[in-house]
């Protein structure tokens, strides 16, 4: 909240902007405008009085410079939500959502479950909308949170970009890699990832012969009946649903504490 006198300034920008766009605004009435604004940051306030100032052709309202302050919030549109949505899809893909997202996935699920995924898109995006108009109301700051897939590399990926787009603290990201860490630290870790990546190290004596016991391994699943495919398959279709479920329980929690 703002001090009194912080207040008084932001009622007098308010008068000031009205002016400049041809308007008046009493002085009772820029100071119930400014208490209600109060609740975001100052930045974003000065910012949004700015645009209304250049862009704004009709009438100056509260409503039009809540507009603006709740447009640059941090929270992606609903499109642009929706296919972020679609990346818990796969297990493998680390996603970087919100809170709105992770609730409006959750109200989708069963209809995207059904096979419907035109129905499920429509479900999605209208209580997507609903869950960021109640957040903007209640002045809650975006959130966003991780939730990691089982590609290494891609988890890396994921929280680079979301802190190149300052969807999460540089702190934050910084530490979500150390967690996600996975250059190994020895020769033989790094003769492990060799069979992966394709990079030729020497392990020692004794671990020479476990890799080629994974080799073989390997080699074996390449070679897998379309039963052994099957089952696979099932494997993954479970690990999905693993996931599915644990991001409907975290949305669950979400709502009953909003």
């Amino acid at each position: 909240m703002l001090s009194s006198e912080n207040l008084a300034e932001l009622a007098a920008g308010i008068c000031a902007t009205a002016e400049t766009l041809g308007q008046t605004i009493s002085a009772t009435a820029a100071k119930l405008m400014a208490e209600d604004l109060s609740v975001f940051p100052p930045k974003d306030i000065r910012k949004a009085l700015q645009s209304c100032r250049r862009e704004l052709t009709g009438k100056f309202t509260l409503g039009a410079i809540m507009q603006r302050i709740q447009a640059e919030d941090g929270r992606p549109g609903k499109d642009e939500a929706w296919a972020i949505a679609m990346t818990t899809n796969d297990e493998f893909e680390t996603v970087v959502l919100t809170d709105e997202i992770q609730l409006a996935l959750a109200a989708a699920k069963p209809i995207l479950d059904g096979g419907d995924k035109i129905g499920a898109r429509m479900a999605f995006i209208d209580a997507y909308q609903r869950f960021v108009g109640q957040s903007r109301d209640d002045a809650k700051p975006v959130n966003w949170h991780v939730s990691v897939g089982f590609d290494a590399s891609r988890r890396v990926q994921a929280v680079t970009k979301a802190m190149e787009l300052k969807r999460i603290p540089r702190e934050h990201a910084q530490k979500y890699l150390a967690d996600l860490s996975v250059v190994p630290v020895s020769e033989d870790g790094r003769a492990i990832a060799g069979l992966l990546t394709g990079a030729v190290t020497q392990p020692a004596p004794v671990l020479r012969k476990k890799l080629e016991l994974v080799k073989n391994s390997m080699m074996e699943m390449r070679k897998a009946s379309d039963e052994r495919k099957l089952e696979m398959r099932i494997e993954a279709a479970t690990s999905l649903a693993d996931r599915r479920a644990l991001l409907i329980k975290q949305a669950q929690e979400l709502e009953s504490r909003a």
